[in-house]
């Protein structure tokens, strides 16, 4: 996929950084974003108007994280024809006529190769 709707993206963010997650519709791997550090983190604001800065500075620069936690998103997702759930490369298989995902193959009586093969333990949940 190109890019993953910014609102199926889970806020993981704090004060101090931008960070989003996108589970797996079909194994529940956990996938997180690169966590970009906000630009104020720990500073404290001297006076109400600097507060009202930062708050807005905050806003803006969640905003593009998140536009960017979607694009990365969406080189490690991709969603199926049939079911059109979102799942990981791992659960999703290159197959001859049409790519699926596992599910969706498995009870087609499709074959195939997983965009990324398993490596090592999944991470479960965030």
């Amino acid at each position: 996929m190109s890019q993953i709707p910014k609102e199926l993206l889970q806020d993981c963010s704090t004060r101090e950084a931008f960070c989003f997650a996108l589970h797996c519709a079909e194994c529940g791997t956990a996938w997180r974003s690169r966590p970009v550090r906000f630009s104020r983190a720990g500073v404290d604001p001297p006076n109400e108007g600097k507060r009202v800065i930062f708050d807005a500075l905050y806003k803006r620069e969640k905003e593009a994280a998140l536009l960017r936690a979607a694009a990365e998103a969406g080189k490690a997702f991709n969603q199926c024809p049939i079911c059109h759930r979102l799942v990981c490369d791992h659960c999703f298989l290159i197959c001859e006529e049409l790519d699926l995902c596992t599910s969706c193959a498995a009870r087609l009586q499709e074959q195939g190769s997983p965009v990324a093969p398993v490596m090592g333990e999944k991470v479960s949940s965030v």
